[in-house]
C-alpha cells in the first residue's frame, strides 16, 4: 500500500485535464486580438529640450572630427623642429641696425603728423615705476628730438620727487612742433602701466613689456623670425617670472640666462634689444639682483656701462 495516493491526470473520469495547467505566471488579456482588444499603449513623449540636446552634442562631435581631421592633416604637412636645435649660431649671423645708426623713418612707423606732434602718452603707477620705460626715454633722447612733460594725475595723493623729475629737468628752449616726438607721463593710479599714442585711431597698449616693445620698435630694428621669437619670449619671461613670478622661476629665469649670455653678449644676440632692457630692469626691481650668475653679472655690468641704464638706477635710491 503507497504512503501517498495522487490522482491520475490523464485517462481517468475526473483526473485533471493538461489544458488547465497554467502556462504563465500572470495572464492577461490578448490587447492585440478580436474586437474587444483594447487601444495601443500609449507611449511617453520624449522632452523637446532633449532632443535638441541630443543633436546640439551631434553636431559638436561632428565639428570636433572635422577638426580633427584638419589637424592630421596639417601635422603631416609641418615638420616639428629639434627640441634641441641650437640656433645660437642664426642668432650671431642675424644683421641688426645699432641703435645709432641711421634714423628711422617715423612717418612710416607712426603715420604722418601733418605738422601736429606725435605724443606719446603713458599712464603709470607711481608704486610701481615703469622702469624699462624710463631707460628707453632716454634711449629715445639720443635718437630724436623728444619733448617730454611729466604730470601727476588727481587720482595719487603724493609722488616722490625723484620720480617727478624722472626725465632730468626739462627747460623748453624750442617751438612745440619743432619736436619730433612728445614722450609724456602721468602717475596715476592704474593698475599697469597704460599707453597711447593716437587717441582717435589706437587702443590703449597695456602692460610694461607691450609698451616696451612698442617704443623699442621706434629704433627701426630688423631681425630675422627665430631672433624675434627669442626676443618677445625673454621679454615674456622676464615680466611674468623674473619681476612677478615665485623664487623657484626666478632661480630657472637666471640659469637660462647665465647659458644664453654664456654664447652672445646680450639676450637677443651681439646688439642690444628690447629683452636686455625689460629683463635688467626686472632684475633690479627684485631681490634676484642680488645673487647672480657670473655670466649674468657680467651682462648686467654692461648694461650699467650705458648712459641711460646708469641714469635709471638713481631712481631706486
Amino acid at each position: 500500500m503507497p504512503m501517498y495516493k495522487v490522482r491520475p491526470f490523464h485517462g481517468a473520469p475526473g483526473a485533471v485535464r493538461a489544458e488547465q495547467l497554467p502556462t504563465c505566471m500572470y495572464p492577461m488579456q490578448n490587447l492585440h486580438r478580436g474586437p474587444a482588444a483594447a487601444a495601443p499603449l500609449h507611449q511617453e513623449e520624449v522632452d523637446p529640450s532633449l532632443l535638441a540636446l541630443e543633436s546640439r552634442q551631434e553636431e559638436i562631435l561632428k565639428r570636433l572630427y572635422e577638426l580633427k581631421t584638419a589637424v592630421d592633416g596639417l601635422s603631416k604637412m609641418i615638420q616639428t623642429p629639434d627640441a634641441d636645435f641650437d640656433v645660437t649660431n642664426i642668432i650671431q649671423a642675424d644683421e641688426c641696425a645699432p641703435l645709432t645708426a641711421n634714423t628711422a623713418d617715423l612717418d612710416s612707423m607712426l603715420g604722418k603728423d601733418y605738422d601736429a606732434l606725435r605724443d606719446i602718452v603713458i599712464n603709470a603707477n607711481p608704486s610701481q615705476p615703469p622702469l624699462s620705460l624710463l631707460v628707453l626715454h632716454s634711449l629715445l633722447c639720443e635718437r630724436y628730438k623728444i619733448l617730454s612733460a611729466v604730470h601727476t594725475h588727481s587720482s595719487v595723493k603724493c609722488v616722490p620727487e625723484n620720480l617727478l623729475k624722472c626725465f632730468g629737468e626739462q627747460t623748453r628752449k624750442q617751438s612745440r612742433h619743432e619736436y619730433q616726438l612728445g614722450f609724456t607721463l602721468i602717475w596715476k593710479n592704474v593698475p599697469k602701466p597704460q599707453m597711447k599714442f593716437s587717441i582717435q585711431t589706437m587702443c590703449p597698449i597695456e602692460g610694461e613689456g607691450n609698451i616696451a616693445r612698442f617704443l623699442f620698435s621706434l629704433f627701426g630694428q630688423k631681425h630675422n623670425v627665430i631672433t624675434s621669437t627669442l626676443i618677445d619670449s625673454w621679454v615674456d619671461t622676464a615680466i611674468f617670472q623674473l619681476k612677478e613670478g615665485s623664487n623657484k622661476e626666478k632661480a630657472a629665469v637666471l640659469r637660462s640666462m647665465n647659458t644664453t649670455l654664456g654664447k652672445t653678449s646680450w639676450l637677443g644676440g651681439n646688439e642690444l634689444t628690447v629683452a636686455d632692457i625689460v629683463a635688467w630692469c626686472a632684475l633690479q626691481q627684485t631681490s634676484s639682483s642680488n645673487a647672480v650668475p657670473a655670466n649674468v653679472q657680467k651682462w648686467m655690468k654692461s648694461c650699467e656701462n650705458l648712459v641711460p641704464f646708469n641714469s635709471a638706477l638713481k631712481l631706486l635710491k
